[in-house]
């Protein structure tokens, strides 16, 4: 078999999973956080293993490089838009009411699409309106704004009605938070992204969020090498003699493993890769699964050690 028939192979064996809207998510997709090569010239790579689904960020300050492929790739007619599916997200220097809107249309103008299939509120906390992305005071401690993040919610809500976005949902909100906006809200999230690996398995959140038909993402499912962090934990997730014990049972790589233990709780995951052959090693899991005491013997290694905790 050729290698383009393999790869369209790939394509079509992902699964996917319905969003409350009725609209369908792939289930692992390509972050696109801290990429430490071309972005543009990373998306055409992802295209081409087969990837699908695009996690992006205003604050990654890399969506216009990421819209450049997705423009040629378009107008060259190796895809179509409805053959991507493109997760963004409001930050938090966009919470107040009037700017988020303006918030969205630049990300799709960066993005060079007409519509999200996702857009998410990225964090909870709202920091002070203006240029600066991570404003500080002379502390060096983050200045918040007053916004209310249900007020934020309610100004993400016209968006879906005006065909901006076809989702939306909420990223590193807990479920007090939640909870808030379900009060309120006329379109509920159908989506909360989080970090989860091992380390930090997520199951009561996992539980409340199928309670209320949300789709859960898991990020950083490989313990986030390059974040910024410090990192948890006595051994990187990947070196974890127990993920090595289960790695070698299946005959798998450690990453596939961790993003498989995802996709086998019913999680959609986003790695990051930059380079072409994790790519295609994260993307080539479609023939094993996990059995449930492998399952279970990772949640084990929960110690609720996270990676990203937005500290200055």
């Amino acid at each position: 078999m050729s290698t383009e028939n393999t790869l369209l192979k790939n394509v079509k064996t992902v699964p996917t999973i319905l969003l409350s809207n009725a609209f369908s998510m792939p289930m692992i997709g390509l972050g696109t956080w801290r990429l430490n090569r071309n972005p543009t010239d990373v998306i055409y790579d992802a295209i081409d293993v087969g990837y699908r689904h695009f996690d992006c960020a205003h604050i990654y300050r890399n969506e216009p490089e990421i819209g450049k492929a997705f423009k040629d790739l378009l107008q060259k007619d190796v895809i179509k838009r409805e053959d991507i599916f493109v997760t963004s997200k409001l930050w938090n220097t966009f919470h107040e009411p009037s700017l988020v809107r303006k918030a969205c249309e630049t990300t799709l103008k960066n993005l060079c699409i007409e519509y999200l299939d996702n857009y998410l509120i990225h964090w909870p906390m709202a920091y002070k309106e203006g240029d600066e992305l991570y404003p500080k005071d002379e502390n060096n401690r983050f200045i918040a704004s007053p916004v209310d993040y249900v007020d934020t919610w309610k100004a993400m809500e016209p968006l879906v009605d005006e065909g901006l976005c076809r989702t939306i949902g909420l990223s590193n909100f807990n479920i007090e938070q939640i909870e808030r906006i379900l009060k309120v809200a006329r379109i509920p999230p159908s989506n909360l992204q989080i970090e989860c690996h091992p380390y930090l398995n997520q199951t009561n959140l996992m539980e409340f969020c199928r309670s209320h038909n949300m789709v859960v993402t898991a990020y950083s499912p490989l313990g986030s090498p390059t974040s910024p962090y410090k990192k948890p934990g006595k051994y990187p997730i990947l070196q974890n003699p127990k993920v090595l014990e289960i790695s070698d049972k299946y005959k798998k790589s450690p990453a596939q493993v961790l993003i498989r233990y995802q996709i086998d709780r019913g999680n959609v995951v986003i790695p990051r890769s930059a380079s072409k052959d994790h790519m295609r090693e994260n993307f080539s899991l479609w023939d094993f699964t996990l059995k449930a005491e492998d399952i279970q013997a990772l949640n084990e290694l929960c110690f609720h050690g996270r990676y990203m905790i937005m500290v200055e």
